[in-house]
């Protein structure tokens, strides 16, 4: 059985970690270099860090500040956040990225995904989907959450994985930072839909909803952010908690 991994997430604007509700009322949380540094060392599995502006503001993503934490860490490190080109992907990687994380993007484009996983493969390309609850489907929402697509998420995770998504990191908007836990009916539906890990975001407040995530949502990893920004649970506390569930859990 794959060991299961804890992520916590850095969402980056204007060059300094935030985090809020439902992607809205976003207050101050540190230096992303110093976090990041700090989540290496107590014992994360891997990093993501997303430039949660970019997209909107239309730019290229924060390359320097992936350089900078990518030289502070010992873990894997996601990025997302404004990548348009497969030179975006590939100058990221080149920064110290080990995967990129794709999402407005493929909602225009998501042949990007074949051409990177070509260049690099599909193991270092993550769909992301940002997922709001719409009179009980689930829609694909884009440019961090404030545009609202005809997608479904269903439907376009299996898009995502024909086109070479390795990874799916799928994020409940509803769920986000209200720490009542993961959208586990979601994470379930889509478990059975497709055939590439899933990393489950949005809703953590509990070791429990992390447990529940990772056995009834059937989620290969788990991405937090405030009980980890907060001091609320600390992550080898939670490893060892998850181990003695029976979850394979790297201590």
């Amino acid at each position: 059985m794959l060991t299961r991994r804890i992520i916590p997430c850095l969402d980056v604007l204007n060059g300094r970690v935030v985090k809020g509700k439902k992607f809205q009322n976003l207050v101050d949380v540190g230096d992303p270099v110093e976090l990041a540094a700090r989540y290496s060392d107590e014992g994360a599995d891997e990093l993501v860090l997303l430039d949660i502006s970019a997209s909107l503001e239309e730019r290229r993503p924060f390359f320097e500040i992936v350089r900078q934490v990518a030289k502070c860490i010992a873990i894997p490190l996601t990025v997302g956040g404004g990548i348009r080109t497969l030179e975006d992907i590939l100058d990221l990687l080149r920064c110290g990225a080990d995967k990129v994380s794709l999402n407005t993007v493929l909602a225009h484009d998501p042949t990007l995904l074949a051409r990177g996983a070509a260049r690099v493969g599909s193991q270092a390309l993550v769909g992301a989907i940002d997922v709001l609850r719409i009179n009980g489907s689930w829609s694909v929402h884009i440019k961090s959450g404030t545009q609202y697509t005809r997608l479904d998420a269903l439907e376009w995770a299996k898009t995502l994985v024909k086109h070479g998504a390795g990874e799916l990191l799928i994020t409940s908007i509803d769920m986000d930072g209200m720490k009542v836990g993961y959208d586990i009916e979601l994470l379930d539906r889509l478990a059975s839909t497709v055939n590439v890990p899933l990393i489950a975001s949005g809703g953590a407040g509990t070791k429990q909803h992390i447990l529940e995530a990772l056995n009834t949502g059937k989620a290969d990893a788990v991405l937090a952010a405030s009980i980890f920004h907060f001091h609320e649970i600390p992550i080898k506390e939670l490893k060892h908690y998850l181990h003695a569930q029976g979850i394979p859990i790297r201590l």
